[in-house]
């Protein structure tokens, strides 16, 4: 293969973003850390985020922790998806964390769900546990825009899960609720909590909630554009 490198500036344009993302398909993890420069860590226990700050990092992403698409001069957002040896997602896919209050007046069409969702790179690695971190293959990348459907199923699961926020739900929440987004708690530990609206309309403490892609919408997309 040839040599490549990271790119040390964010990509100017589509073309350039999935030329890169094409060039590091096929590689290991452990081959791409080694050539930037890091280390691969044993397993991701602790270092759950690790393949996504690997990718980001060769494909010259600008966001970093910031609340924006992480190429934002190109308004597209990177999501690694762990895959199995028939390219299936083996878990459900972060989108973003879900506000639990100041919701009065929020629409689908502004709504932050709908921006990280906008324009997609997907990248698939090889997620199987027994496949040590270091050899597990980068695949192909796809560029992505929800079709009229998809964005419909989005819409409908984020209201009925935003209705239920706001009238002071969010405690009977459960990962069953949604089509093909889900809400769940996104906290490091039980401690870390946030305001929200209780039942009575009172503020309550609760754990921060993230919208998530469950995996019969993210394995419906790659099937469609792999042809699995």
């Amino acid at each position: 293969m040839q040599p490549i490198r990271p790119l040390i500036t964010p990509p100017k344009s589509e073309a350039e973003l999935l030329q890169q993302a094409q060039q590091v398909a096929g590689f290991t993890l452990g081959e791409l850390s080694a050539c930037a420069g890091l280390q691969t860590p044993k397993d991701l226990k602790r270092d759950k985020g690790w393949i996504g700050v690997l990718l980001e990092l060769w494909l010259g992403a600008s966001a970093g922790s910031k609340p924006e698409q992480d190429f934002a001069n190109l308004g597209i957002e990177l999501k690694t998806i762990p895959v199995d040896s028939l390219g299936r997602p083996l878990e459900t896919t972060f989108v973003c964390v879900a506000p639990l209050t100041g919701n009065s007046g929020v629409v689908w069409e502004t709504s932050h769900v709908r921006h990280k969702l906008k324009r997609v790179l997907w990248i698939p690695v090889e997620g199987e546990r027994q496949i040590p971190l270091a050899e597990r293959h980068v695949g192909s990348p796809l560029l992505w825009s929800p079709s009229e459907e998809e964005e419909r199923q989005l819409r409908l699961d984020w209201e009925e899960l935003m209705d239920l926020i706001v009238l002071g739900q969010v405690e009977r929440i459960t990962a069953r609720h949604g089509e093909v987004l889900q809400l769940r708690p996104k906290a490091a530990n039980s401690r870390a909590l946030t305001e929200a609206i209780g039942a009575d309309g009172a503020p309550i403490l609760t754990l921060p909630r993230g919208f998530y892609l469950k995996k019969n919408f993210t394995a419906a997309l790659l099937a469609r554009h792999f042809t699995l």
